[in-house]
């Protein structure tokens, strides 16, 4: 076979550019050798429409133990009666529920964007937002907390068939009782999209929604440390029928079965008593980082972390020049919308932050309190011109810890 000199050409670029580059997106992590062998294992030459036992293809009875053996992994994980792995993202994945649950033109009532929401709990431009009514709520303008008070009232008056509660910028627990007691008033459903927190949840770090939410979805990489995509748990029978036919063949064809082995690969990684102390050092790292910042005078919201997220306000750089100047030292996040923001999102006024990734690298405390001093020494400076020495010094400090702590590839 004639080697790919390009394609092999970008891919060792991308290995190189990841072990030099401090990782703080939020939304991503480094998956485990053995989850990387089964994403690029022979399940990817199988097709296998429908469901164990009900395939539409012959030869899937190893195929058909391998998603039985998923299933079983992440009910065991999360105590749920029953889960979908197929759905290839966690968008797909909510994209499913509103489809088993809901017709076009139903009232939906989700987190909005710019305080900490996602894409798919009913912004404008999405399905979510074009197919039905989509009513927003947010943060209390002074703790940037979730307005319990205004989901409560927004409920009661557009009386919505389903509530979304979960975020993709949200720094702190989330209350899935008060929630639930709302959605219950009006006689909603209740999902709650855990995609960032679904590791934590795991660990027993954050409270699980099960016993309050009708359905719950969640991407599996993140905090969960998987391939990338998505899955579907509830306890309750008919929605779970439901569910299984929105995702087939509602809104998908053949599911990735290389990437359902990777799934049931990194469920099994998180079932044990390590992954319980990588959760808690995700949680510790992000509390140091937070704190390192504050003490730097920058403004964390709600004043600190409970998960791996920190959303940064910034006052005098935009999110987009924040996020700029950092990548050019070697450190890479986002720019992030803030609530109320006055800067377009392509813009923004924030950058979200996230330790999973480096955490996973074996990065600790002393290591994220250097991180955090590296932002802020970036982000004082006042005049982006002319700056070589300082981006060549942070520059050195970044590869200094990434040759301590390679990532596993």
């Amino acid at each position: 076979m004639i080697k790919d000199e390009k394609l092999n050409a970008l891919l060792d670029k991308e290995v190189k550019r990841q072990q030099e580059s401090i990782d703080l997106i939020a939304s991503e992590n480094l998956v485990s050798s053995n989850v990387s062998k089964f994403q690029g294992s022979v399940l990817t030459n199988k097709y296998a429409e429908g469901y164990s036992s009900k395939r539409y293809y012959e030869g899937c009875d190893i195929i058909d133990q391998v998603e039985n053996l998923a299933q079983q992994r992440l009910c065991e994980l999360f105590g749920a009666k029953y889960a979908n792995v197929q759905p290839h993202s966690g968008s797909q994945a909510n994209q499913a529920v509103l489809l088993a649950l809901l017709k076009p033109g139903d009232t939906i009532l989700g987190m909005s964007l710019d305080c900490g929401g996602h894409l798919t709990h009913g912004f404008k431009v999405t399905m979510s937002g074009k197919w039905f009514n989509a009513v927003s709520y947010g943060v209390n303008e002074i703790s940037y907390l979730i307005d319990y008070e205004q989901v409560h009232k927004l409920a009661i008056q557009y009386k919505p068939k389903l509530i979304i509660c979960g975020c993709s910028a949200y720094s702190r627990v989330i209350d899935f009782s008060k929630f639930a007691h709302i959605a219950q008033l009006v006689g909603a459903y209740l999902l709650a999209d855990v995609a960032h927190i679904a590791g934590l949840i795991a660990s027993g770090l954050h409270p699980n929604p099960l016993g309050y939410a009708d359905v719950v979805t969640s991407t599996t990489h993140k905090t969960l440390r998987g391939p990338r995509g998505g899955i579907i748990m509830t306890n309750h029978a008919d929605i779970a029928k439901k569910v299984n036919s929105a995702v087939f063949p509602g809104i998908q064809g053949g599911p990735f079965m290389h990437t359902i082995g990777a799934k049931a690969a990194a469920f099994f990684e998180a079932l044990q008593p390590a992954f319980k102390e990588y959760s808690k050092q995700v949680i510790t790292n992000a509390k140091t980082l937070a704190r390192v910042l504050q003490e730097r005078g920058y403004s964390v919201l709600t004043g600190g972390t409970d998960n791996h997220v920190i959303i940064l306000k910034l006052d005098m750089l935009s999110g987009k020049e924040a996020a700029f100047r950092l990548a050019s030292i070697g450190i890479v996040c986002n720019k992030n919308s803030v609530p109320f923001d006055v800067r377009p999102p392509a813009i923004s006024s924030g950058i979200r932050l996230g330790s999973p990734a480096c955490t996973t690298r074996g990065m600790s405390e002393t290591e994220f309190e250097i991180i955090g001093n590296c932002i802020a020494d970036v982000l004082d400076v006042k005049n982006w011109e002319n700056v070589e020495d300082i981006i060549d010094k942070k520059k050195a400090i970044v590869k200094s810890l990434c040759d301590k702590f390679p990532i596993n590839c």
